[in-house]
């Protein structure tokens, strides 16, 4: 597989490809000729229009089938944006552009220059030459919002207030919402009202109880539960990765919920929710996840079919990405280190900007490349990743972790590690970075860049 550089191309082999960008970010795509413009609101593939001739949008992943796009159609621009609408993607990990044949088989991958200030980045372009289509990495970035992106290539973008201005109400004759209308953003990933198994009410009566807040049911984290809870059923074997190598997280981030914490229940056997419940409240580390006030969304599922006939339930419970939470969870993180610093008699460890870059991006970086290690694919060590961020620290040392729940459980994880312990305790070191990153195999990533 090929690692692309802004401007590099890749052809493509016949049929639909697919590009995946997992992490907290919405993609987007915008379906034109040779004009460059699109021929109507249609060629707009986004959250709230995810399909159009020729190209479907299912969470985190499009899937271009160059054959079936319109009549002159000539060019598909792939957008990514904050999953939050309105942030910076300088404050988020670096996305990552996966290219995949219509096996699965990868292609190129693609990573541009971190952004700073914009909000959208046009990834890359899928592109006719004659009869053959090919691929050209970009990495375009947009200040103004992808409502900014839709305008220059012709998408018709209706304001909130224009809409709903005086003579056009909601619904009536003549007022049309955009595709970027903000109140159809926020009714895309609206949890679903129905709780037709009595599920989330049953959950939220034990919370209650425990002075936990409620959870709220979330179409993706339900949809993500019931393709476990499918795949578990049809080997018969409960499990965090199916036989297909596919993690629970995996389909998490999959289904397009980025988060910051992350549990779940697989569990056989129990033939209603209550059964379910009930089984959960028996056992204390299955009590301890439904009760966890830290989730505030759940998505159950259960499947009575496959090969033994059992009944096969994940539940799911997180709490989402925010560029907020995700802070507090570094700053966390930190406030241990410095706590098991002033245990040892020594100073505490500065925050370091230059250094929380560096952490973040690796930390994102093990998720989009599924690996787990100090030493990154391309070769790239931790003082490498330091340099590149701009720190200019002479000692550099680094901790990483994957799986851990929580700022405490990792912090204790890594003072009972001798290697991991030494670094925390390092009198010589005297500014630090930490990154977080959900998703992959692991569920949850972890990275400390220590510096001198």
């Amino acid at each position: 597989m090929s690692e692309l550089v802004p401007g590099g191309n890749l052809a493509l082999p016949g049929g639909a490809v697919t590009v995946r960008v997992p992490g907290p970010f919405d993609v987007s795509a915008l379906i034109t000729g040779d004009s460059g413009k699109v021929g109507g609101d249609g060629d707009f593939v986004f959250y709230n229009q995810p399909a159009a001739p020729g190209a479907v949008l299912r969470g985190d992943t499009l899937t271009v089938d160059p054959a079936g796009l319109r009549t002159g159609a000539t060019r598909v621009t792939v957008a990514v944006s904050a999953s939050d609408p309105g942030t910076a993607l300088g404050r988020l990990p670096s996305p990552t552009l996966h290219v995949a044949d219509a096996t699965g088989r990868p292609l190129t991958r693609f990573t541009p220059p971190r952004p700073r200030q914009e909000t959208v980045l046009l990834l890359a372009e899928l592109y006719r030459r004659g009869d053959r289509w090919k691929l050209r990495a970009l990495g375009q970035g947009y200040a103004d919002g992808l409502a900014g992106v839709a305008r220059d290539f012709g998408v018709d973008v209706v304001d909130d207030t224009t809409a709903s201005g005086p003579g056009s109400a909601a619904g009536a004759p003549g007022a049309r919402p955009g595709p970027l209308d903000g109140g159809a953003r926020q009714a895309a990933f609206a949890p679903p009202a129905p709780d037709p198994d009595g599920f989330v009410a049953l959950v939220n009566s034990a919370r209650a109880e425990a002075g936990s807040p409620p959870a709220a049911l979330d179409s993706r984290l339900a949809s993500a539960a019931r393709e476990h809870a499918a795949a578990m059923a049809m080997t018969g074997r409960l499990g965090i990765e199916s036989r297909d190598g596919v993690s629970v997280y995996q389909r998490v981030t999959g289904a397009g919920y980025a988060y910051l914490t992350i549990g779940e229940h697989l569990v056989s056997g129990p033939r209603s929710p209550a059964e379910f419940v009930a089984y959960c409240l028996r056992t204390d580390t299955a009590r301890r996840t439904l009760l966890d006030p830290a989730f505030t969304h759940t998505g159950p599922a259960h499947v009575h079919d496959g090969p033994s006939g059992d009944t096969y339930w994940t539940a799911l419970w997180a709490g989402p990405f925010t560029p907020d939470g995700l802070r507090a969870t570094a700053s966390a993180v930190t406030d241990l280190t410095n706590r098991e610093r002033a245990r040892a008699g020594l100073p505490p460890l500065a925050v370091d900007p230059l250094l929380t870059t560096a952490a973040q991006a690796h930390s994102a970086d093990m998720v989009a490349r599924a690996f787990y290690s100090h030493t990154a694919p391309d070769g790239g060590q931790p003082w490498d990743r330091a340099a590149q961020a701009g720190s200019t620290r002479r000692s550099i040392g680094e901790n990483i972790a994957c799986g851990q729940r929580s700022p405490a459980d990792v912090v204790a994880g890594w003072m009972n590690s001798p290697g991991h312990r030494a670094n925390i305790l390092k009198p010589g070191f005297t500014h630090i970075g930490v990154g977080f990153a959900g998703g992959g195999r692991a569920g949850t990533y972890w990275t400390q860049l220590f510096g001198a």
